[in-house]
């Protein structure tokens, strides 16, 4: 992939246009789901009686919307109205969907959320806890087959590594941080922009690149699934944990929706995260919990280190 790709965090906006478009309240994309309006009629909390939910894409959506749709359907029947689900194409198009007001609600990644909030004031309210009540997390990793040379990531010069998705936590930032603490300019390493996370996985699996990136929760799927194994692989750098994606809402939203909306997700069961949580490598599934920008923190320094600002949208 060209420098310029590499160095931009997320897909210019233009590129993105068609995508945000897509997200209109009542779009027939067969990436989109409901719940049913309750029997009473629209709610007199939820904006024209729907809430649209965007969610990042980092799993394929065919897999992700019906794990999501069991969220809405649960949240819908507390607000007493619909709850649109649309997992969007790229991290751009979820960011300008919120600025623009395509979204009530949505799910970003860790660093896809600093844009969020720097673009479109995106506040988050909730994300995921484990069984215990805590906040989970999960962590980006290097991999490489086991009998490769490459011992450390000091090693990956003159090498080829498979990314994920440009914008992703784990996927992009993170390794590409990585490299730059190890002393290794970027331009030294062929960096493979896979498409995804199960990709890049593949990628490394497939033999087409010397390393690649995988992050727990893809690990833990393609283990279960058995499409990966584990021991003919070696993994070389893992990152700090991550903490798991916020639920945000759109900062100019009716107070008393806000407040609906909060208060109706901290009272959703485990049960409810199940579908969900299996893709966020929690298990047991936990509840919803409370958040602010301040346990994002190490992500908005994140961006700041590798210079990453709004012209990188």
């Amino acid at each position: 992939m060209n420098k310029p790709n590499r160095v931009r965090l997320i897909a210019t906006a233009a590129a993105s246009l068609t995508a945000v478009l897509a997200l209109s309240a009542c779009g027939g994309s067969s990436q989109a789901a409901g719940t049913a309006p309750s029997a009473s009629g629209a709610s007199s909390v939820c904006p024209n009686g729907e809430v649209k939910f965007g969610v990042e894409p980092y799993e394929a959506p065919d897999k992700l919307l019906p794990a999501y749709q069991t969220l809405a359907d649960a949240l819908g029947k507390k607000l007493g109205c619909t709850v649109k689900v649309q997992v969007v194409d790229d991290y751009a198009a979820e960011v300008l969907a919120m600025k623009n007001g395509k979204l009530d609600l949505g799910e970003f990644g860790p660093l896809g959320y600093v844009f969020a909030s720097q673009q479109a004031g995106a506040e988050p309210i909730a994300s995921f806890a484990d069984s215990t009540g805590k906040l989970s997390s999960y962590k980006a990793g290097i991999w490489v087959p086991k009998d490769s040379p490459i011992q450390s990531i000091k090693d990956l010069k003159g090498k080829s590594l498979a990314l994920g998705s440009n914008g992703s936590t784990s996927g992009d930032a993170l390794p590409r941080f990585a490299l730059k603490q190890a002393g290794i300019d970027e331009k030294d390493v062929k960096l493979d922009y896979a498409g995804g996370h199960p990709e890049a996985l593949l990628a490394l699996k497939n033999g087409k690149v010397d390393a690649g990136e995988i992050n727990t929760q893809t690990m833990t799927r393609a283990v279960a699934e058995g499409t990966f194994k584990k021991d003919d692989f070696r993994e070389i750098w893992a990152s700090d944990p991550i903490p798991n994606d916020p639920i945000t809402i759109r900062k100019d939203a009716d107070p008393a929706f806000k407040k609906a909306v909060t208060d109706a997700m901290l009272q959703l069961s485990p049960q409810d995260m199940q579908k969900v949580g299996e893709f966020l490598d929690i298990k047991p599934a936990g509840t919803l919990i409370a958040v602010t920008k301040d346990e994002y923190k190490p992500l908005f320094d994140l961006a700041s280190a590798l210079n990453l600002t709004e012209k990188n949208l």
